[in-house]
């Protein structure tokens, strides 16, 4: 065995791995001859004089592939055919299908034919999937001296056929996984719509009140979300607030967010106690829940005529409170994970929230927001543009903290989904 440079093929490899090559003598013809099925049980070669082939193949050279090793590239110009002895490649049309959408070439097989009858460049990138023996036949010797042989012409044309059958049948596949996928995307735009819909963006929320001012920002990372946020008046002078956030992301996550929802809306309008609201919806969200996901959550009444706010936390991110410049973070319940564990306590804490006095309520996508080194946005970073902004109407406010995050990261695409929910109550005037 001698390593040497292949004439007329511009194969390529990884600068790592070695090549081997030999070269077919008159040794191996005479063992070809011997030991018919050397070459026979290649379909090219069925049923064609075996002393003839292997006169033809002196001095072609056979090639020694590791795995993952390429033999021919897209856009090169290949001379060659090249016949497998051991071994399995691929051949990618396009390799933006990603590794399923290749062609296999399996052992006895041969590629490159037609690169070798037009001139024209290859049309594929073909790599070795395991270590791969590849004969490598010139053009010129492959169409000017094998092909004159009683029975190549058939043997090509039959496995030429079996292969054309074998790429319409991808073909036809991959054209189905691709309208099954533009269907998929129709169905998640739908999805996104309907997830929309459930959250309250109005911005400003109630604005025909002027004894509160609410509003909401949500931005999925993906498609669909697992975050949520909510705000209702379950009477005249209450009301129920909640910000959330569910395990994960993608469809499984909007699915939970959604059930979520809707039993919060039936849930907060049968107690004025935040407490007793986790402790049924965990309890609801337990049933059947084999997916283990769960959700963070706080939430919370706020009295309009008093300003006490009465709220529960179920493992989530403390709120932050913004008055005159000055920043805090409110003090919140201990509490488990929503969904996670059945027959869990919920407690209540109270604030009175004064005139002037915004909550700040947001979703760990806000604060685990990391920079190109690794750093998170972090509460400390978000309390310090609150203590700078947060006079500001809450509309504005909120899309001053993303766009802040956004110059932090250095990038508008999200890693997590970004939730935030602002509540003021109004200074008085004078």
């Amino acid at each position: 065995m001698v390593h040497e440079s292949i004439p007329h093929t511009h194969f390529k490899r990884p600068p790592d791995q070695r090549v081997s090559v030999q070269t077919i003598g008159a040794d191996d013809r005479r063992e070809i001859t011997r030991r018919k099925l050397n070459i026979a049980w290649i379909p090219l070669f069925q049923d064609v004089d075996e002393d003839a082939i292997g006169e033809i193949l002196s001095g072609c050279k056979i090639l020694l592939l590791p795995a993952g090793a390429t033999l021919l590239k897209a856009g090169e110009t290949n001379r060659n055919v090249y016949v497998l002895l051991s071994g399995e490649a691929v051949a990618h049309i396009d390799v933006s299908l990603g590794p399923d959408a290749g062609i296999r070439i399996s052992k006895g097989e041969y590629l490159g034919e037609l690169s070798a009858i037009d001139g024209k460049p290859a049309s594929a990138l073909v790599l070795a999937v395991t270590d791969t023996r590849v004969l490598v036949v010139p053009g010129k010797v492959f169409w000017d001296r094998l092909m004159v042989l009683p029975g190549i012409a058939k043997n090509l044309m039959v496995t030429l056929t079996e292969r054309m059958r074998r790429t319409n049948d991808q073909a036809i596949k991959a054209k189905q996984q691709q309208l099954e996928l533009i269907h998929i995307r129709k169905e998640l735009d739908v999805a996104r719509q309907l997830q929309t819909s459930m959250v309250p963006l109005q911005r400003p929320l109630f604005p025909e009140r002027q004894d509160i001012e609410l509003c909401g920002f949500m931005e999925p990372a993906s498609d669909v979300g697992g975050d949520l946020f909510d705000a209702f008046f379950v009477d005249h002078r209450h009301l129920f607030l909640c910000i959330g956030d569910v395990s994960g992301h993608g469809i499984a996550a909007a699915l939970f967010m959604a059930r979520t929802i809707g039993l919060l809306h039936i849930l907060a309008m049968n107690t004025l106690r935040p407490d007793e609201v986790l402790v049924s919806l965990n309890n609801r969200l337990c049933d059947g829940n084999d997916t283990n996901i769960f959700v963070t959550i706080f939430c919370a009444y706020l009295d309009l005529e008093s300003g006490l706010l009465v709220y529960s936390n179920g493992g989530h991110c403390p709120p932050i409170l913004s008055r005159g410049g000055q920043v805090e973070l409110l003090a919140i319940p201990k509490g488990a994970l929503v969904g996670a564990f059945s027959g869990m306590h919920y407690s209540s804490m109270e604030h009175e929230l004064m005139p002037g006095e915004t909550l700040f309520c947001y979703t760990d996508g806000v604060t685990e927001a990391q920079n190109g080194g690794g750093e998170e946005f972090t509460e400390d970073l978000c309390m310090a543009v609150l203590s700078r902004l947060g006079g500001l109407a809450l509309p504005t406010l909120l899309d001053s903290i993303r766009q802040e995050v956004a110059s932090f990261t250095c990038s508008n695409v999200l890693e997590d989904d970004c939730t935030m929910l602002a509540l003021r109550r109004p200074a008085k005037p004078g």
